[in-house]
């Protein structure tokens, strides 16, 4: 049988090489090495205009989608004004991955976000972010180191998707960001939250398919099973088509 395809929406950042500098569509590998690891075939998308209007185009050659980490989601997708601390942002990936997600979720077919990626699942069912978190919990402890993950623990809801696809209730994490979910979109309903400060880490559709947001990096722990369920959920998703 072939693997299940894991659909993975790339960011847009300028990257170098040698003397050359350009505007890529990029991800880090730890993703696609997550997926194939759990023997998946990992499919980059890179951000489409066409797709914000016909997600089915994607959503037709994957068995999954992997919403990703990276910059900040804009705030005008959900009404809100720039925050001081907002960083730059990528409005046309904002509004493709919205709509993959949406259109997902409609399909029944299974959806991973990951950090900025449950931001966005948030946002695309109708929720808010927190857009700088230190204002709230009165430090950085969720980024205080630039380039490097942190380590803490979240607690997650008994029999929840996000105890069972990380496979423990207490559970140490790698992250790093500054935003968080505010409003929780339609739908959704919050599973995981940190030890120490009580952010929102985990949020999952209420009693259907998979679809599922995690705050922290589970592709930067090989020994994670977070993306390895969504492999075997896309799996399944293979076999019915």
């Amino acid at each position: 049988m072939s693997r299940p395809v894991v659909g993975l929406v790339a960011s847009v950042e300028r990257g170098r090489w040698g003397v050359w500098e350009e505007v890529c569509d990029q991800l880090p590998r730890s993703y696609s090495t997550a997926v194939q690891r759990a023997g998946g075939l990992a499919l980059l998308i890179p951000p489409d205009a066409a797709l914000a209007d016909e997600p089915d185009a994607a959503l037709d050659v994957v068995d999954s989608l992997l919403l990703s980490g990276g910059s900040d989601v804009d705030p005008a997708t959900y009404g809100a004004r720039p925050h001081p601390r907002s960083k730059p942002t990528y409005p046309l990936r904002d509004q493709v991955e919205a709509s993959l997600a949406r259109r997902a979720i409609e399909r029944d077919t299974p959806v991973l976000g990951v950090c900025r990626g449950m931001q966005m699942l948030n946002v695309a069912l109708g929720g808010t972010l927190e857009q700088h978190l230190a204002d709230r919990i009165g430090s950085e402890r969720h980024s205080h180191t630039p380039g490097s993950y942190g380590d803490h623990e979240v607690r997650l809801a008994q029999g929840s998707l996000a105890a069972r696809a990380a496979g423990e209730e207490l559970h140490t994490v790698k992250s790093h960001h500054h935003q968080g979910v505010d409003r929780v979109g339609e739908g959704l309903e919050v599973t995981g939250w940190s030890v120490d400060d009580d952010v929102v880490e985990a949020i999952e559709l209420s009693g259907q398919g998979f679809a599922l947001g995690v705050l922290w990096h589970p592709e930067e722990d090989e020994r994670s099973r977070v993306i390895s369920m969504l492999v075997s959920e896309a799996a399944t998703r293979a076999i019915a088509r």
